[in-house]
């Protein structure tokens, strides 16, 4: 590998790589939205009052952009009454419903940082979050599939069932004040979330515009955790410019427009959902349809029919869960032109088949991580088949990528090294954690993203691996030690090791390998009810085998590809399973 040559100057770079190397940056046609979010939603407002802006499909919702922008304002002032002021955390747990949406851009009215939390966090996830950000206040759903989560929350502050609404003081959690439910029961201690927006009668637009006139783009306005491979979940900060300008960026790559209708079945808790869906849809003036609180593919696909819709996102497995329902045939899907495939690899066939039997010959493929707000990379509505499917397209405008070596060396066009990003998509930083941000961004801005990667000479991007060892099921990201440290909590387990394997449905089922303590009587079923409950479903093994002793280096490391070779192998795997 030849190494060592010099960067070509920023000045000269372009979506093509110059001169053999793997550097390249995206256009500058476009300039950058200098705006904040409110500033964003206002405009679209005042140019499309009348027009659709949501359809929350499950809930029988519909509002125009002048209904929503009310229903907006109401929560903000609401917010604002109890307390709630610019640069205080509000997080929100919760699924797909109406009151995320409004969450997301009333607190973007009155400067308050969000704060996303996993629907599927547990009680232990949930007290880490919300005291990392001391969370001022929380947003919550009742319940969502299994989990209960005022009772989750009572848990934690017991002090809720004989607190004032909004005077909560909870041992725990000395910083949570105000719970506010979603739904219209009375919970001791508890604000209504509809008794919030009465509460905004309060307060006049003018007082909320002279509090947005407050704001600036780089001001932080969401907190989304990512979890790390040193066991803890990592805040990342992300600022209106980062967000506004990558939602903006990525559906014009997809070709969005104001007539369009897009169908968002993906997590709001995630940037998918909330910065590539909802405000994506806000910068283009599009209308955002939400077919329920979580996935289902019937679901997805009535409301898709329903609604007309014309883009849909989704991870891989979820449009492959719709192409093979029974009734697929049923269901007239005939208006999809466009939309997202993104969160892990995309089998050919599922491209084929999503372009003829969905009709979305224009969907795109995108790359990126939550550290950069999200995507990097994305095809466009005319990349080819075997470019949209083999690579994750080329660098998004007004960003930077380089792969390099493990001497920090920009590799030559071809090589595979780490991929590097920067610009303005690059996150302030993780939250109260300023050595990880550190590891993580250097000195001059580049974001280590810890993804294995090569260009190609057309500038088309291929993640080839990890550097570490994080598993994609089904486009959630988990990272094994968080996992392994959970584990060890059990009083019977010696050492463990966790890691992915492949799997035909999620791309990757997590597997852990166990060598137990002497006397304890350990089973697969034992260690998964040990989890269930605990630590989010799709983080809990779907195999778990025990060892007498796990493969190590000589210097004591794990060998993970060692166990999952092994795993392939007792498996029976074929090449296609791996590939």
């Amino acid at each position: 590998m030849a190494h060592g040559h010099l960067a070509p100057d920023a000045s000269t770079l372009g979506i093509i790589p110059q001169g053999g190397v793997s550097h390249v940056r995206g256009s500058r046609d476009v300039p950058l939205l200098d705006v904040t979010i409110p500033a964003l939603l206002a405009g679209c407002v005042l140019q499309r009052p009348d027009a659709e802006a949501a359809v929350f499909a499950a809930q029988g919702i519909r509002w125009t952009w002048s209904q929503l922008a009310a229903e907006i304002d109401a929560l903000a002032g609401g917010f604002h009454a109890i307390g709630i002021r610019k640069g205080d955390r509000v997080g929100i747990w919760a699924p797909n419903r109406a009151e995320w949406l409004l969450t997301q851009f009333a607190t973007a009215r009155i400067g308050a940082i969000l704060v996303n939390i996993n629907p599927a966090y547990r009680v232990s996830e949930l007290n880490f979050a919300l005291r990392k950000t001391g969370c001022k206040a929380l947003v919550l759903a009742e319940t969502f599939k299994n989990s209960h989560y005022v009772e989750m929350l009572c848990e934690l502050a017991p002090e809720l069932s004989s607190a004032t609404p909004g005077g909560l003081v909870a041992k725990a959690l000395p910083d949570l004040q105000s719970v506010i439910v979603c739904g219209d029961t009375h919970h001791p201690g508890c604000f209504r979330f509809g008794d919030i927006k009465v509460r905004g009668a309060e307060v006049s637009a003018e007082a909320l515009d002279a509090i947005t006139d407050t704001l600036a783009p780089n001001d932080p306005i969401n907190i989304q955790f990512t979890s790390g491979t040193t066991g803890l979940p990592k805040g990342a900060t992300l600022t209106h410019h980062n967000i506004v300008n990558n939602a903006n960026f990525v559906t014009a790559a997809m070709a969005l427009g104001d007539l369009d209708r897009l169908c968002i079945p993906v997590p709001f808790y995630h940037c998918f959902g909330m910065v590539m869906g909802t405000l994506g849809c806000v910068t283009k003036g599009a209308t955002m349809i939400v077919p329920g609180e979580g996935f289902d593919p019937e679901t997805t696909l009535k409301t898709v029919a329903a609604e007309k819709c014309t883009a849909l996102y989704g991870v891989p497995t979820m449009f492959v869960a719709m192409l093979e329902h029974p009734d697929f045939s049923r269901f007239d899907v005939g208006r999809l032109r466009t939309g997202i495939m993104a969160g892990s690899p995309c089998p050919i066939e599922v491209m084929k088949k999503v372009q003829q039997d969905m009709n979305m010959s224009e969907v795109t493929i995108a790359y990126g991580m939550t550290e950069t707000s999200p995507v990097s990379f994305q095809s466009d509505t005319s990349t080819p088949l075997d470019k949209r499917v083999a690579s994750v397209g080329r660098v998004q405008p007004h960003l930077e990528v380089r792969i390099v070596d493990a001497a920090g060396q920009i590799v030559q066009v071809g090589e595979q090294g780490e991929l590097h990003t920067r610009g303005y998509s690059v996150m302030q930083g993780y939250w109260d954690a300023p050595e990880r941000t550190d590891e993580a961004i250097d000195a001059d801005g580049w974001m280590h993203t810890g993804d294995l990667a090569r260009l190609d000479a057309e500038g088309y991007c291929y993640i080839t691996g990890r550097l570490k060892d994080m598993i994609i099921r089904g486009g959630e990201n988990i990272y094994p030690r968080e996992i392994e440290e959970f584990l060890y909590t059990h009083p019977g387990i010696s050492q463990v090791q966790v890691f992915g394997i492949p799997d035909p449905r999620f791309g990757e089922i997590v597997a852990a390998w166990i060598v137990s303590k002497p006397g304890a009587d350990l089973s697969q079923d034992a260690i998964q009810t040990f989890c269930q409950g605990r630590i989010a479903h799709y983080k809990v093994p779907a195999l778990v085998r025990f060892k007498s002793e796990l493969p190590m280096t000589v210097t004591g490391k794990p060998q993970k590809f060692l166990m999952r070779e092994a795993m392939i192998e007792e498996l029976g795997l074929t090449d296609a399973d791996t590939a």
